[in-house]
């Protein structure tokens, strides 16, 4: 991924928030019949004394667990939002013309290498963390143990477990941080209006940064 320096995110704070904010991830693999691309939920498992992992499940019918071998590299993308920038949202365009529309948008590129683990217990505490986690938000989170064990077992047997320790995390946030303050104000009230509530709000942070820094400086 190319990275122009004022774009770079190289926090590793602010790489796993984003991981854990958006786990929604795209993993990518080369095996015998060349590129795939699965779409897959994933939870971030920062160990204290050990490296960073990934853990995931595909179903059982998902070729990927057959053709991914142990300690192959692998890519999973994780992406926090993006949107348009018009150039009209720039004041600097209504005074000299000098600006182009863009796109912009924050994403995490995870590097590692990729481990199956087709065991059920594996199996059993992937889908428990990935569900207390996103039920958390619920009025009444659902448990597996609201389901009949024998549902449960069968389901569990028909998915196949993916841990991937990540050797190398690449953070790029666009966020039009390289124009002038009062550009990138306007095209973060300009994203936000059309809908694009955070990237426009990171803009917004970052235009508050900018500005903070040239006023310590």
């Amino acid at each position: 991924m190319y990275i122009p320096a004022h774009f770079d995110e190289p926090r590793r704070e602010a790489l796993h928030a984003l991981i854990r904010d958006h786990p929604f991830g795209t993993l990518v693999t080369h095996g015998a019949q060349g590129l795939d691309a699965n779409h897959l939920p994933f939870a971030l498992v920062d160990q204290p004394d050990g490296p960073v992992l990934l853990h995931a499940h595909v179903a059982r019918a998902n070729p990927l667990w057959r053709e991914a071998g142990d300690g192959d590299e692998v890519l999973v993308i994780f992406r926090a939002g993006d949107a348009y920038v018009s150039p009209n949202w720039c004041p600097s365009k209504h005074e000299n013309h000098k600006q182009v529309p863009t796109w912009n948008y924050m994403v995490v590129h995870a590097h590692g290498r990729i481990r199956v683990r087709d065991d059920e217990r594996f199996v059993r505490a992937v889908v428990g963390r990935l569900t207390k986690t996103h039920e958390a938000a619920q009025p009444t989170p659902w448990k597996m143990a609201d389901s009949p064990r024998e549902f449960i077992d069968t389901l569990l047997q028909a998915v196949v477990g993916i841990e991937i320790e990540i050797t190398r995390l690449v953070g790029k946030s666009k966020l039009s941080q390289n124009k002038a303050l009062p550009d990138l104000r306007g095209a973060a009230e300009g994203v936000k209006a059309s809908g694009g509530e955070a990237v426009g709000n990171a803009m917004l942070a970052r235009a508050q940064a900018n500005g903070s820094d040239r006023q310590a400086g």
